[in-house]
């Protein structure tokens, strides 16, 4: 491995692993780092290490041993509680942190964060980079500050960091733990002549493909925006009703097998809306998305009716 050489963090998670696809196809060697080897990055030269367990020496070791000029925070936690969001937000990265002086070149951080950091906004607002965020949920609040710390620390002058504010993503892989990859499997569980009641909450939502998010993380490695974060979506508030209608069509199920019920409103951010506004994404990470989200939504669809090879470790 060499001076093209990127660290994923979290390569074996919904979003990693795409990053470690695009970095590779843009000529990258890639360093897969996460807690348990699995299938997914086969490809890939492979480092079994929990970050935020590890001690900033070793983390630095691994890196430097392969030659690791760019680190990719893809890691992500679907915790519910708060020592659970800390442990993943949080203390990952104050232990990252601390690593990367110790290497022996200087590191390009791209650290992934969440539309969710600026907070609860009011229907209609499209947002930018000059929001404060007033986040008011544990996932938020966390994700926030694992953010800040990245910026703090390259204004000091001790990373070139980058963060991505990133919507909710969808597409192939998709966890089922997220409310579209749960729709995704009660329908494919579906029964003939049985009616799939789902819970759907009065919300509109900013959704991209996990495929513009890792091409975006790609762009983020080499682009003039040291210091910045960035909003990347695909600039859309949807209908929560209009995915899941979507999902429905994808699915092939008789139009009378589906029935949407209210669903108390529960989001990671806190509030109702999203909508990102990409205008800066586009003018300093020269990104735009490109996979429609009917594309997308039938691409995980057929995704998940792939079975997935044994993980190992």
């Amino acid at each position: 491995m060499g001076a093209s050489t990127v660290a994923v963090l979290g390569a074996t998670g919904g979003v990693g692993r795409f990053v470690c696809a695009a970095f590779a196809r843009a000529g990258y060697d890639v360093l897969a780092v996460a807690r348990r080897y699995t299938a997914h990055v086969y490809d890939h030269e492979f480092a079994p290490l929990d970050v935020a367990a590890a001690d900033p020496r070793e983390i630095a070791a691994v890196l430097d041993a392969a030659g690791v000029s760019v680190v990719v925070n893809a890691t992500g936690s679907w915790g519910r509680t708060e020592p659970e969001l800390v442990y993943a937000h949080v203390t990952l990265i104050e232990r990252l942190l601390a690593a990367l002086p110790l290497l022996s070149r200087r590191i390009r951080l791209v650290h992934i964060g969440s539309i969710h950091e600026y907070g609860p906004v009011p229907a209609g607002t499209l947002i930018d980079e000059t929001r404060t965020p007033a986040p008011t949920t544990a996932y938020a609040r966390t994700k926030l500050i694992g953010s800040e710390a990245v910026l703090d620390v390259t204004h000091a002058g001790v990373v070139d960091g980058v963060v991505l504010r990133a919507v909710n993503v969808c597409g192939p892989g998709t966890t089922s733990a997220s409310f579209l990859g749960a729709v995704v499997d009660k329908l494919r569980a579906a029964i003939p002549g049985e009616v799939v009641e789902l819970t759907v909450a009065d919300a509109r939502r900013d959704f991209l493909d996990v495929r513009d998010l890792a091409d975006a993380v790609v762009k983020a490695a080499t682009a003039p925006a040291v210091g910045r974060a960035v909003n990347i979506g695909w600039g859309v508030a949807m209908s929560m009703r209009e995915l899941v209608g979507l999902l429905h069509t994808v699915s092939g199920l008789p139009e009378d097998a589906v029935r949407a019920l209210d669903a108390v409103l529960e989001s990671k951010g806190g509030g109702g809306w999203t909508q990102a506004d990409i205008r800066l994404a586009a003018d300093l990470l020269g990104w735009k998305p490109t996979i429609g989200l009917s594309e997308s939504l039938r691409d995980m669809w057929e995704a998940a009716a792939v079975p997935q090879r044994a993980e190992s470790g």
